[in-house]
């Protein structure tokens, strides 16, 4: 007997993890969850660089629990793009910053034709997916599965004050609650560390749900395309212990990520039909906005150097590597809070390297060679022991796209992201910088010692100068969305706003793909969210 499921889900992440607990809650409902990467039950079962919030290791390219892809931001720009490939995703590497979207993100999706995306409808899920510790009102949760916190004050750094006293001098509002519907200003991080443990989906929605029969997990198991019967998805081919098998059931939903969903349509012959007939795909259906349009958040780090023992590094084990930021709207902007800044409490090196031999550095920065530019390659060796103030543009107008290499779904896609293209984006990066320097130049911050270990006054305040700076100095936030935008029409978008592929029968997605837009902050919680909405619409 060929194994059949009622509901077959592709990849266990900050998604999917979610929506199988949701679904499996429904006894009559037989649930199979597959995920490419290894399981571990419980967070002592994970690996120091998995289990610990502040620990970045996993990151970097050639990790064993990383799909190690490469991003192209610009022309000759090269970034290594880390990808979770273990039970609990994404959510098991990063760094644990936990802000919603703000209202305008999702009433902005209700425009483009989702009214069950609408922000008083997701908020009941949101509050569904947490357990707030530190505020209690109609906007939080105190009874979900994932633990959000802030840092207490005994936990604050000297350098999170220079920030705080730093932002509030430049005229910036105190924002008391980063995941509040209309956030903007400085203020505490959310985050989903709890003791220091990076709380992954998997913790907190699977490991719960460990016992329940109708929950199947089943890991170590690559799928390799949709299987269907004329325009109806019957199941998946999967490759597991070198062996490829046949899984059917009654649908596939693909949680499978911004980069895999849609490569995973696009083998399985769903997508722009130029992009397919490259690579002898048969067009099953076309869908031009598959892999198409992407968002993300461009960014760039100002790396500074501090007196000696002026501000202690903070352990990575007990904490996530920022506590604070600063949400503001840019002069270019017509959107309000499309600008961030990020206090790194952990400089970069010291989360990535952590616990590491030398050795294993070596093998770490090995790995990378191929994937990054050389200009970013010496940014990490120069700076990567520095504090930095982290820019992120978070209302990019740039659009990326996913470019097969081969039919083969094992195969690293390209991912072109066309940073900077627009005159609108090089003025947010160079207010970005410019607000940045202007922090560190004050007070609080010169009273610790800080000075700026990169770019000049002069490159600075010439936008020529700048601009040049930054193109060969930037980076992504990691934070892609929209490669399979949802929508009213399949001419502009790839699902329905009940997640359903137009055109197919039985195939959904449900991942930050079909964000139409990603939102104007770190987009993990609302990862999650996903999950809990779109498992109210197979009731």
């Amino acid at each position: 007997m060929r194994p059949t499921y009622d509901i077959v889900i592709v990849g266990a992440g900050s998604a999917g993890a979610p929506l199988a607990a949701r679904l499996s809650e429904d006894p009559n409902r037989n649930v199979l969850l597959i995920e490419a990467g290894p399981r571990f039950i419980g967070a002592e079962a994970l690996p120091p660089e998995l289990r610990y919030s502040g620990v970045l290791s996993s990151m970097m390219p050639g990790h064993p629990n990383n799909w190690s892809l490469t991003a192209r931001l610009s022309e000759d720009m090269l970034q290594p793009l880390p990808r979770g490939r273990v039970v609990g995703g994404s959510s098991a590497l990063n760094g644990t910053l936990f802000t919603r979207g703000v209202r305008a993100d999702f009433d902005s999706w209700e425009r483009e034709g989702n009214a069950a995306w609408s922000y008083d409808a997701v908020l009941p899920f949101f509050r569904k997916l947490e357990t707030d510790h530190d505020l209690t009102d109609q906007f939080h949760g105190s009874h979900g599965p994932m633990p959000i916190r802030r840092a207490a004050p005994d936990e604050l750094v000297p350098i999170d004050h220079a920030f705080f006293a730093a932002c509030s001098e430049a005229g910036f509002p105190e924002d008391p609650d980063m995941n509040g519907p209309d956030s903007i200003g400085f203020g505490l991080l959310p985050t989903n560390n709890s003791g220091g443990i990076r709380m992954n989906s998997a913790l907190a929605y699977l490991d719960p749900a460990q016992t329940r029969a109708n929950l199947t997990v089943q890991p170590d198991t690559e799928v390799q395309r949709v299987l269907f019967e004329g325009s109806r998805a019957t199941g998946v081919e999967v490759m597991a212990g070198g062996q490829v098998s046949h899984i059917y059931a009654g649908e596939v939903v693909l949680s499978a990520g911004a980069v895999k969903s849609p490569q995973l349509l696009m083998v399985s012959g769903i997508g722009p039909a130029e992009e397919l007939q490259r690579h002898d795909i048969e067009l099953r259906h076309e869908l031009r906005q598959v892999g198409r349009e992407f968002t993300d958040h461009c960014s760039l780090s100002l790396p500074f150097r501090m007196a000696k023992r002026s501000s202690p590094i903070p352990d990575p084990e007990s904490g996530p590597w920022a506590h604070a930021a600063l949400h503001f709207t840019s002069e270019a902007s017509d959107e309000i809070s499309d600008m961030m800044l990020i206090q790194s409490a952990i400089p970069t090196t010291y989360s990535v390297f952590h616990g590491q031999s030398w050795l294993q550095r070596a093998m770490t920065l090995k790995q990378m060679f191929g994937s990054i530019s050389p200009g970013k390659f010496l940014d990490h060796a120069r700076f990567g022991f520095d504090h930095a103030l982290n820019c992120i543009m978070l209302r990019d107008d740039s659009r990326g796209e996913i470019r097969l290499t081969s039919a083969d779904p094992t195969a690293k896609p390209e991912l072109h992201y066309h940073y900077l293209e627009s005159a609108r984006d090089k003025a947010r990066m160079r207010e970005g910088m410019r607000t940045a320097a202007g922090l560190i130049a004050s007070e609080p911050y010169r009273a610790m010692g800080a000075k700026r270990s990169a770019i000049s006054d002069a490159e600075l305040d010439d936008d020529a100068a700048l601009d040049r700076f930054v193109a060969k100095h930037m980076g992504t936030s990691i934070h892609m969305a929209s490669s399979c935008r949802m929508g009213s029409s399949p001419e502009s978008s790839v699902v329905d706003q009940h997640c359903r592929v137009h055109g197919i029968d039985r195939l959904r997605v449900v991942d930050s793909s079909i964000m139409p837009r990603v939102v104007r902050r770190c987009p993990a919680a609302t990862a999650l969210m996903l999950g809990e909405r779109a498992a109210a619409f197979f009731d």
